[in-house]
Formats: C-alpha cells, structure tokens, sequence
C-alpha cells in the first residue's frame, strides 16, 4: 500500500504524510512514561504502520532508556530489508548511573557516545536522520553541539541532521554552522507555539518540518473523559500534564465534542482530522503519530490521505475558538 509523500527540507529524501512515533512503547520505566506496555504489542504496530504504506519511523533512546531504540530493532529484524522503513533518532537527553530522569547533555563526547549506542541498538549503519532533542540555553553550547552532529554527518554516520523542540535563535545559531536539516516542534490544535515564528522560519530557509504530538498526548482522539484520566496509570506522565488537569481538560474535551460533526461530514476519525489539520500548516513535512498497537494506527493512517480545504480549516478553528482549549496560543495565519 501506498500513502502520499512529500519533500522533506531540502534533504532529497521523500517521506510519507505520517510516520510512526515511539515515545510510549519504551516502556514504563523512567520518569515521562506512558504506563506499562507490551513489546509484541509494540512490534505489530510498527508492522501494521509499514503495512499500510507508512515509510518512516521516529524514536529516541531517552524512550524507556534505550528500550524503545531496541523495540524498534526487533521490529526492523522481522521485516524483510527491502521493506524496512526509515528510522529517524536523537541525542541530547541522557541518564546518569542508576537514575531514571533524564537530563540535557549536547557536548560533544556525549553526541558521539549516544549515536554510536543508538548505531549499536538499532543494528544499523547509518542513522536515516539524527537529530537534537532538545537544546540548551546556552548558545554556544547549542554551536558545538551542533558543529558535531555536522562532523557525525560528514563521517557517515548520519544521512541527514536535524533538531527537536528549537527555538528561531538556536535555528539561527546552527545555520550559521551548518544547513539545519530539518525540525521537529509540538503542534496541535491546541498548542500551536510554532505557528507564529518557528515555522515562517522553516520555510524561508528550506527546513524540512516534523511535527510531533499532533493529538496532544491522545486528548484529540475522541476517546478521553474525565473518568479515563483519573484512572491513568500512576507513573502515567500525562498525569502531571496542565493539559489533562482542570481548567484545560474540560476545554479541551469541550473541543472534542465541537469538532464531531466536521468529522462526521467528512468521514474520518477524530484522530485523522487532528492530524491532517497539523499536516496542512504551512511548511510541515508530515506528523509523527504513536501507537501502542496496531487498532491504533487503523485509527489515524487516513490522515495520510485527507485534504482539508479553507472551510473545513474555517470550521475547525470556530471550534477551537469557541473551546478556547488554544487561547494560550496563536491562531493560525488566515
């Protein structure tokens, strides 16, 4: 099976409108977990994604501390090659001896260090796309941090180098060392930070953009209530989210509802409707969207195919709008 494509930056490389994220199956054990999970559950929704046309991949080794690199592996394993998606990485969030919250380390020894164990994980040569997962407010170390991953792509050990969750004066910073790849920034209807100067940026400058968290954390699948989150898992990071703590969750599940009958016109899920929304922002690439198992990759995988046009995007944002689940954020360019 097929999905659409499109160009990512100026890379060459052409992926598809949604790619698979592995944040929740690295399992429950360190700090931002989603809640136990199954690895053969795991395995098959990476299946599933690959049999339903979807060309890439999004992990990460501070998911699970390593556990989701290895996931993924075994997944990779049990694909024949000419089938096996690509496989896009990180660096920069560590953990010391014993310790199950992360911290930020881009130095350089770090980077290598964490993208020869990722190389080891994984079972492959070269990382598809290597990118920093979140920066530091120093600047300068933001530079050398960044002057490595260039050098780790000069030596062939990345084909493309990117970075996550960049503010437009780290991007500017990188650019001045080295084309900046891509992007990866957090974009939904209900947070949408990047619209007004992270994107504008990206596109001016031939930056190939991945958004993340197109559902915020799952709230804009449809299948959220207050009863589900105060029986989430106690380890659950999405318990300590403002996003799914009053006053914001009931704005957000006001929106839920407000947004049923568009879906209903159009004949998509909740999830593929959030999702083709962020896909259509202007200077994104394609969405990263998890899954657990593989019902819920059914569940969004015809966001790759959906096109929403100017009254649809005009009815989605009266409902976001009369939500208010984005006040806190801007409103789309019109």
């Amino acid at each position: 099976m097929t999905l659409p494509t499109a160009g990512l930056g100026q890379t060459g490389a052409e992926i598809t409108r949604v790619g698979l994220g592995t944040w929740a199956i690295g399992g429950p054990d360190w700090k931002f977990n989603w809640g136990p999970q199954d690895d053969g559950d795991s395995v098959r929704a990476i299946h599933r994604a690959v049999e339903l046309g979807v060309s890439w991949i999004d992990t990460a080794p501070v998911y699970g501390v390593g556990h989701s690199e290895e996931v993924v592996a075994r997944a990779l394993r049990e694909l024949p090659e000419g089938d096996r998606p690509l496989v896009f990485t990180k660096c920069g969030r560590v953990f010391r001896a014993g310790e199950r919250t992360p911290h930020t380390d881009i130095s350089p020894g770090s980077i290598r260090s964490e993208c020869e164990a990722s190389l080891r994980r994984l079972g492959v040569e070269r990382l598809d796309l290597y990118q920093i997962h979140w920066p530091t407010l120093d600047l300068a170390v933001v530079e050398e941090g960044w002057a490595t991953m260039a050098a780790l792509a000069e030596e062939g050990k990345a084909r493309r180098i990117g970075v996550s969750n960049f503010a437009v004066e780290h991007l500017e910073a990188c650019e001045r060392i080295r084309h900046v790849d891509t992007l990866q920034p957090p974009l939904s209807l209900i947070q949408r930070s990047v619209l007004e100067e992270v994107l504008p940026w990206c596109r001016a400058h031939g930056t190939g953009v991945i958004v993340y968290s197109p559902l915020q954390s799952g709230l804009l699948t449809g299948r959220w209530s207050v009863a589900r989150v105060e029986a989430l898992d106690p380890g659950d990071w999405r318990r300590a989210s403002e996003q799914f703590r009053e006053p914001k969750l009931s704005r957000n599940l006001e929106l839920v509802e407000l947004l049923r009958p568009i879906v209903s016109r159009l004949g998509c899920s909740l999830a593929e409707l959030a999702i083709a929304w962020a896909a259509a922002q202007p200077g994104v690439t394609a969405a990263i969207v998890g899954a657990r198992d593989p019902s819920q990759v059914d569940g969004w995988v015809g966001a790759a195919r959906l096109t929403l046009g100017l009254g649809d995007l005009a009815e989605i944002a009266g409902a976001v709008d009369q939500s208010g689940a984005a006040a806190d954020f801007p409103r789309p360019p019109s």
